[in-house]
């Protein structure tokens, strides 16, 4: 059973979650604000956690900040802020997926359930594959931690930053589509914008940009390809 951290600083949302997760099988637990989510996180070490954004002191861009220092843990947002900005900013710290107040918790569910698939297929090909690391030239994916790595160097990537990547390696000749790339990579792509799309390439190409590298190609007025690695 996958276990969740819902945190929300609103007692009624954080019961309401729990209670939608709960009835499909998760074990859950909880969290009121950003100090104690780090606690917990540390503690727990959960499957996914579902993070509000607006809480007092700590928020949970800052949460996520400091939790993707060390980890990958799947993270979907919560929020009552809509703007596409918001959402871009929330999924370049490190965000999975974002969802806006109010929300429907079957939808909520659906995104949960998704994300967690999407590790479940990575483990599942790796099984089939019968190795646990895809290689192109110097870059490398572990399909058994989500890692990623530029020759000798270890780069800790996001779920969907390691999709993306998955995805392009895959076929390290083909350009992807803003579309197909994240079709492949997120399952939910129907709720991704381009300056979404756009947002996570780009922190994954600051990531190995900070190592000396870049592994995504960028071709103009189509989408993305894997780079000269």
């Amino acid at each position: 059973m996958n276990r969740i951290l819902v945190v929300d600083d609103d007692p009624h949302i954080r019961e309401v979650v729990q209670f939608a997760l709960d009835k499909e099988g998760f074990v859950t637990t909880e969290a009121k604000d950003g100090a104690e989510a780090l606690d917990r996180f540390a503690a727990d070490q959960p499957d996914l956690m579902v993070l509000d954004i607006t809480m007092p002191e700590l928020d949970g861009t800052e949460v996520c900040r400091r939790i993707r220092q060390t980890s990958k843990t799947p993270i979907i947002f919560l929020s009552s802020r809509d703007d596409e900005i918001d959402r871009v900013l929330g999924l370049e710290l490190g965000g999975d997926d974002y969802i806006t107040k109010p929300f429907s918790p079957r939808e909520l569910v659906a995104r949960v359930k998704a994300v967690l698939r999407r590790l479940d297929d990575v483990q599942e090909r790796r099984n089939e594959e019968g190795t646990a690391i895809m290689q192109h030239g110097h870059l490398s994916l572990n399909l058994d931690d989500f890692t990623g790595q530029w020759e000798d160097i270890k780069v800790v990537l996001t779920l969907t930053e390691f999709g993306i990547l998955r995805t392009l390696m895959q076929r390290p000749g083909k350009v992807y589509s803003r579309e197909n790339l994240m079709s492949n990579a997120y399952e939910l792509s129907r709720i991704v914008s381009d300056r979404t799309i756009d947002s996570h390439v780009r922190r994954v190409r600051k990531k190995f940009a900070d190592i000396g590298a870049d592994p995504v190609e960028t071709v103009h007025g189509i989408g993305y390809k894997l780079g000269a690695c």
